[in-house]
Formats: C-alpha cells, structure tokens, sequence
C-alpha cells in the first residue's frame, strides 16, 4: 500500500524569486505570489506545512488597477479608539505608500491563521527597483 507523501519543515528547500510588478493587475499578481508563498508550485505541496518560498516584489508603485478602481477602492484602518476609522482610496494609498496595496492583497489570499501570517514574513515589496537582496541570488519569476 503506497502512502501520500507529506512534506516536513525540516526537509524544506528554500528558494528566492524576484518578480517585477510594473504594468501588472494587482489581483492577479497577488494570487501568484500568494501561491508561491505557500509553495503550491512544488510538487511536495503540503497544505499544513509552510514549504513555500521567498518573493521579491519591485516597483511597486507601477502597478495596474483594471476599471474604477483607483477611485471608488477604499482601504480601512483603524485605530482602536472610538471615531479612530480612517478611510483611504487607492489612488491616495498608490501615491503615498504603493508598498500597501501589494502587501494588502497578498496577505488577504494567504490563510487566515497562523500558518498564513508565517508565509506573509517571506514577502518584501519595494516601490522602486531597488532591493537589498542580492546576496540571496534571487531568480526572476516569469508571470503568467
């Protein structure tokens, strides 16, 4: 009798992709980074196991809304005071901090548990093309 194979944190290989934002649609480039978080491109996908990936994301101030997005998409904050709800457009959030929008719609398409905030640490979005990975070697990711 054959058994599923399950794979272990310990036997994990860890690599770095880089992936440019620039033109992309943020919901669709949120979903592929979110699945590489989670390692869903491996062939040892286990759900319970974080097994996924690094992600790189850059220029992320270039990124695409599709229709009225810019405009009628509101970001909510609050800050745990009575009246402390601040509301924020897109286009406000993409002019002031881009870095958001991405790390808001990844992290809406991880899990919401444990697991889910523990790949969220493997993301780094930067606005511009520069990063400070280089010494990790990372590859470039092609999107779909």
């Amino acid at each position: 009798m054959r058994t599923t194979y399950m794979a272990k944190p310990s036997t994990v290989e860890r690599k770095w992709y880089i992936i440019d934002a620039a033109g992309k649609t943020v919901g669709r480039l949120a979903s592929e980074v979110a699945s590489i978080l989670r390692g869903k491109h491996k062939p040892d996908f286990t759900p319970g196991v974080d097994n996924g990936d690094f992600v790189i994301l850059v220029n992320a101030e270039k990124v695409v809304f599709t229709g009225k997005k810019l405009q009628n998409k509101i970001y909510y904050t609050h800050s745990l005071y009575p009246g402390g709800l601040k509301q924020t457009t897109a286009a406000t959030m993409l002019a002031t901090k881009p870095e958001r929008v991405l790390y808001n719609a990844v992290k809406g398409m991880l899990p919401h548990n444990s697991l889910g905030r523990k790949q969220l640490t493997k993301l780094r979005v930067y606005a511009g093309t520069e990063h400070s990975h280089a010494a990790q070697n990372p590859t470039v990711w092609e999107t779909k």
